[in-house]
């Protein structure tokens, strides 16, 4: 049996929040990038590309993130590797990819590029895309939502002081759906994850909203908690 030859590639899932939803709810979107040659031409898919001999992994991710979608993210973390056999349909050789996740406060994924070979879509509406990428977003979707519970997921979607009301849209936003809001507010300030800085939301007429940041201690990185990241092996 001959042994097919086989390449490394990285991709990246990599979120933000908007308020685009009914009644300005906030919701996940993520940008994508139109494949200009085949397989799959013409289709959308994840920042991405092949893994250079002289690049470790993260080097790459952070490269072609900034390469295909102008965007630079602080912290990248290994999400899973997709490696089935017919993922690579199309291609001269299989191609295994390791994945990469991240999410950006709003403003910083405003500074991203948006042309006609990059776009921002809305992470629970997406066409069909390339390779297995479809399957890769829901993987992605799926280990955020179980991660909801720790206050500090939302880290990375925040800028560094923040309202409880921004948190909770971040919230709202990964879950899609809306939180009770009293019940919300207790239990974040009951975490202990949360200091209040002291300041007030400028330029607010009457009860002017409290500035919080997360404490240091037991504050993990967006997406440090829970499993090791999963090796896919997809059809």
């Amino acid at each position: 049996m001959s042994t097919p030859c086989a390449s490394i590639a990285v991709s990246t899932v990599i979120f933000t929040v908007r308020p685009t939803g009914p009644g300005g709810r906030h919701e996940l979107w993520l940008p994508l990038v139109r494949r200009i040659r085949e397989p799959y031409h013409h289709m959308w898919a994840l920042p991405g590309g092949p893994l250079d001999g002289d690049q470790t992994l993260e080097d790459a991710a952070t490269a072609y993130l900034r390469l295909t979608a102008g965007l630079d993210a602080s912290h990248l973390e290994q999400l899973a590797t997709f490696g089935g056999l017919t993922r690579s349909q199309g291609a001269d050789e299989r191609v295994v990819t390791v994945v990469y996740w991240a999410a950006l406060p709003a403003q910083d994924a405003a500074a991203g590029e948006e042309d006609l070979n990059v776009t921002w879509l809305r992470a629970t509406d997406l066409p069909p895309l390339a390779f297995d990428h479809s399957l890769v977003v829901a993987h992605a979707l799926e280990r955020l939502r179980d991660r909801i519970a720790d206050p500090t997921v939302a880290r990375s979607f925040l800028p560094a002081a923040f309202t409880i009301a921004q948190l909770r849209e971040v919230h709202e936003a990964i879950l899609g759906r809306s939180v009770d809001a009293p019940n919300f507010r207790r239990h974040v300030l009951r975490s202990g994850r949360l200091q209040d800085t002291g300041e007030r939301v400028p330029g607010t007429p009457h009860r002017p909203p409290a500035l919080y940041r997360f404490t240091a201690d037991g504050a993990p990185d967006f997406f440090r908690s829970g499993p090791n990241p999963l090796h896919q092996e997809t059809p």
